[in-house]
């Protein structure tokens, strides 16, 4: 039996290429939108690392997050759970993936352009905050790669949310270790 997501708002994540990521999020929340833009060698091979390493859990792996060994590659349905702090101090925010997109690429197994890839995922009772992520590769019309991150959230409770300034403080952090990350996977390091 699944467990209902923590927020009723969802599916806002969900943004096919080209729809803007800019507009259209659902009122009450905390936004946070990022575009990175990428310049590597191969685009093309870098977009397939992202993509890869953002559906198969490395982009939070590499963020310093935990993700359980064995969890599924991201798709419609799987529930994880990644997991902040140390030892018996470490925190794990559970979540359901609501969609995910592969890469598309040609007979030769090169990615078409004008494309993203990647899942979105919401949070579960238990997650500190309420609402919804979505973690973006894109390949853009013209070749070039670019990673996304689009979140909207606000505190899951009172109690949280009198914490707030840590809330937003740990996000942020973990968003810019998102960034580094999915340089390093596009790059190949």
């Amino acid at each position: 039996m699944s467990r209902d997501l923590s927020y009723a708002e969802s599916g806002y994540t969900r943004r096919p290429y080209p729809q803007p990521l800019t507009d259209r999020w659902p009122e009450g929340y905390r936004l946070v939108l990022r575009r990175e833009s990428f310049d590597i060698p191969d685009p093309a091979a870098g977009y397939l690392r992202l993509a890869s390493g953002i559906l198969n859990w490395d982009l939070h792996r590499r963020s310093g997050l935990r993700v359980a060994p064995g969890t599924p590659r991201a798709a419609p349905g799987v529930e994880m759970a990644s997991g902040i702090g140390a030892g018996p101090l470490r925190y794990y925010a559970p979540c359901r993936v609501l969609w995910a997109d592969e890469p598309a690429v040609d007979d030769d197994g090169t990615p078409v352009p004008g494309q993203r890839a990647g899942f979105g995922y919401g949070t579960l009772r238990g997650h500190p905050e309420r609402g919804e992520e979505g973690f973006y590769a894109e390949l853009d019309g013209d070749g070039k790669l670019i990673f996304r991150i689009a979140a909207y959230s606000r505190p899951a409770n009172k109690v949280i949310a009198a914490g707030d300034f840590a809330n937003r403080a740990v996000q942020a952090f973990i968003t810019r270790r998102y960034l580094g990350a999915a340089y390093k996977l596009a790059s190949g390091n």
